[in-house]
């Protein structure tokens, strides 16, 4: 009769330290999802910042800011890093059809293909164009991460040498807001190259 007892007792222990565990794995896999999510949610974040500050930096050279800088350099970074909604889209038939207008326009009407288009169209044709393994490989890799932060830091340092040393590229009011640009194009690749050593 006591044995029976005390197997009744170890099953009810073993019940109750299985739930225990169970909870404690339930945490932490909340846990792990919140991190993870979060930090999935910040990369699309500045995925987008950093493409929309490539557009902004375009946007500005191409209007009475100009800069000296090479804002070409901005083309291969917007391919990189723009997020993958936005690539595919560009990449699909929208993209084609896009880029197939501007060849046409490029080559028919060439006095009526304003200066400003060259830089889209090109970026147009890169996208379409573009081999799958350079779209779908580098752009997701440290390769292209690392291509972003290079082009990220030659225009940071053209721009500095551009506007007369650092201190003028963050008082003057064009070096202002073309240096807000280019930092906020750091973000994107410095916080994916921490991403992938984590």
């Amino acid at each position: 009769m006591a044995k029976g007892y005390i197997r009744m007792k170890t099953d009810q222990d073993l019940f109750s330290s299985d739930v225990k565990d169970l909870a404690n794995s339930v945490k932490k896999l909340a846990t792990h999802v919140i991190k993870l999510g979060s930090l999935g949610f910040g990369s699309t974040f500045l995925e987008w910042l950093a493409a929309f500050a490539a557009i902004y930096l375009l946007i500005l050279d191409r209007t009475n800011w100009k800069t000296n800088i090479l804002t070409s350099l901005l083309i291969p970074y917007i391919f990189l890093s723009l997020p993958s909604l936005l690539f595919s889209i560009l990449r699909g038939e929208i993209g084609k059809w896009i880029a197939f207008v501007a060849v046409v326009l490029r080559l028919f009407f060439p006095k009526h293909f304003p200066d400003w288009l060259e830089l889209p169209g090109a970026f147009i044709l890169l996208t379409v164009a573009a081999p799958s393994l350079l779209a779908d490989t580098v752009r997701d890799s440290w390769v292209g991460v690392l291509i972003c932060l290079a082009i990220a830091g030659y225009l940071l340092q053209e721009h500095i040498r551009a506007s007369g040393g650092f201190r003028n590229s963050f008082t003057k009011a064009n070096g202002l807001s073309n240096t807000i640009g280019i930092v906020l194009l750091f973000i994107y690749p410095v916080w994916a190259l921490v991403l992938d050593v984590l």
